[in-house]
């Protein structure tokens, strides 16, 4: 999407949905001279690099085409006018970038047919997806039909016991593809077996002239205690904002978001950009306990846009197609040093 897109989805839901209740938005946050001596703290601030413009939970227990709307594990940007979502119950979802509604569905499959625990999206240049899943873990390249064109290599430790050191449900969860189109990178969710209980490991993937991608460098980040890293999306200057995200009974979610730089060496340093139990409810609610009633499940990110030196980011939860949770879409400005 261009740098305008999300706030025309966010003035369109507001025009079209708010008056069912299904939507709650805010104003933009107000651009702050860099050079001032004190900066004001954005609009609707969560903290002072990041502000809520919007939420929307338009999408909450819908179906598109007979496919239930939600399970959403990650976003991508797609072609013009569209965003990809996919479900971790092996559909990809086209959606319109002015309303959020879903245009079409394509169902995923493994070789055989069988369902994915598809995780992490990518919109490769040419317009292909790259998804991974949890199940093996797996890397694929799907057509824009869905049909498999490729598979890529995976470290023998990254693979779920017994086959490697992998925890089930706990490998690859993001997916993201760095400026340039050369690089690819996964996250892994939880630790593998024999690492510290705090480390998560990052692989990469470099593209051959011939455009395949063949396995690159592996890269370790440290997470707050509890949590797992369900989302990593790179920004245009090719730093990475990773999603940390944990669940307690009776308390609710911990999501938090990290900024994070390769460049820096094989193991990762972060810098906290927000705690979203900070950022201002707008009028959300939650059929669970939450800190924040506006926390939910949240797994999908992308950037969608950039003005000035700020950052529009498009995030989304999974509700696991549970009664008290919420497919919920957020829509954060961040402005980044």
């Amino acid at each position: 999407m261009r740098p305008r897109t999300l706030r025309t989805v966010l003035a369109t839901l507001t025009a079209s949905l708010a008056a069912a209740g299904c939507l709650t938005a805010a104003a933009p946050a107000t651009a702050v001279p860099t050079t001032a001596a004190q900066e004001r703290p954005p609009r609707n601030a969560c903290s002072p690099a990041v502000s809520l413009t919007g939420f929307s939970d338009a999408l909450d227990k819908t179906t598109h085409a007979g496919t239930y709307v939600g399970n959403l594990s990650a976003l991508a940007e797609d072609r013009r006018g569209t965003v990809a979502a996919l479900s971790d119950r092996s559909a990809l979802f086209r959606l319109d970038a002015r309303t959020l509604k879903p245009r079409d569905v394509i169902p995923l499959a493994d070789e055989n047919g069988a369902a994915l625990d598809s995780e992490g999206l990518v919109v490769d240049r040419d317009g292909t997806y790259l998804v991974s899943s949890e199940t093996e873990p797996s890397v694929r390249r799907y057509s824009r039909t869905g049909e498999i064109l490729d598979r890529l290599p995976v470290p023998d430790a990254l693979h779920t016991a017994p086959a490697g050191r992998a925890r089930a449900n706990g490998s690859f969860e993001g997916l993201t593809l760095l400026p340039g189109g050369r690089t690819l990178i996964a996250s892994m969710e939880y630790p593998l077996a024999g690492d510290p209980a705090d480390v998560v490991r990052f692989q990469t993937w470099r593209r051959s002239g011939h455009g395949d991608f063949r396995l690159g460098a592996q890269y370790t980040y440290r997470t707050d205690t509890g949590l797992g890293v369900p989302e990593v999306t790179a920004t245009p200057d090719g730093r990475l904002l990773v999603l940390e995200r944990g669940f307690t009974s009776g308390v609710g979610n911990t999501v938090r978001l990290y900024l994070t730089d390769r460049r820096g060496g094989t193991a990762l340093g972060k810098t906290l950009l927000a705690d979203l139990a900070d950022c201002p409810t707008l009028g959300a609610t939650a059929e669970q306990p939450q800190a924040n009633p506006l926390l939910d499940n949240i797994e999908g990110m992308t950037v969608t846009g950039r003005t000035k030196g700020r950052l529009d980011v498009l995030l989304v939860s999974d509700d696991n197609q549970n009664a008290v949770q919420t497919t919920r879409f957020y829509a954060l400005r961040l402005r980044l040093r």
